[in-house]
């Protein structure tokens, strides 16, 4: 049951910074991104597994910040559990050193993936600014196609109040 999110113009607020850490969830908001971008979930890759239309996104953040000189660069959490929203202590103790070099976290990801931020990155000069909204919930049909794709068919996304509409 992955969150449906849909991706917010932060680009002015970015330009204050002189350093930007991406932090993400690798599992929304591929899922999100390849649902509205038309594209496969994920592909198969000389570094494994990726959503391009996630690549793509976040090639969308951090080319404009670095062509004036703002310095970039990703964070995400691994396993035992890949999503942002349930992170261990140790992972939330790796965000804190490695955002330590950051003033700004640009978060994609759910309000929980935020809040999971905000808590990790309390009390230190890394600004939390979030880079998606929430706007449901999704449902897709997965199909795996050779060699090694993974795309969403009828895809919808399910609101508040059990509304259905397809993601077009």
């Amino acid at each position: 049951m992955p969150i449906y999110l849909e991706p917010v113009d932060i680009s002015h607020q970015l330009k204050e910074f002189a350093s930007v850490l991406i932090v993400f969830c690798p599992i929304c908001p591929p899922i999100s991104l390849s649902m509205q971008k038309h594209s496969a979930c994920l592909e198969l890759s000389k570094r494994g597994f990726k959503s391009v239309a996630f690549q793509d996104h976040i090639r969308s953040i951090r080319e404009p910040l670095e062509e004036v000189g703002i310095k970039t660069d990703l964070f995400t959490a691994y396993m035992p559990c890949p999503t942002m929203c349930l992170w261990t202590r140790g992972q939330r103790e790796r965000l804190r050193n490695r955002a330590g070099d950051y003033e700004a976290a640009v978060v994609l990801g759910c309000d929980t993936a935020r809040y999971t931020a905000r808590q990790a990155l309390q009390d230190t000069n890394c600004q939390v600014i979030p880079a998606m909204r929430m706007t449901g919930l999704t449902n897709a049909i997965v199909k795996f196609r050779f060699p090694m794709t993974v795309t969403l068919e009828e895809k919808t996304r399910v609101a508040g109040g059990g509304n259905v509409s397809k993601v077009p």
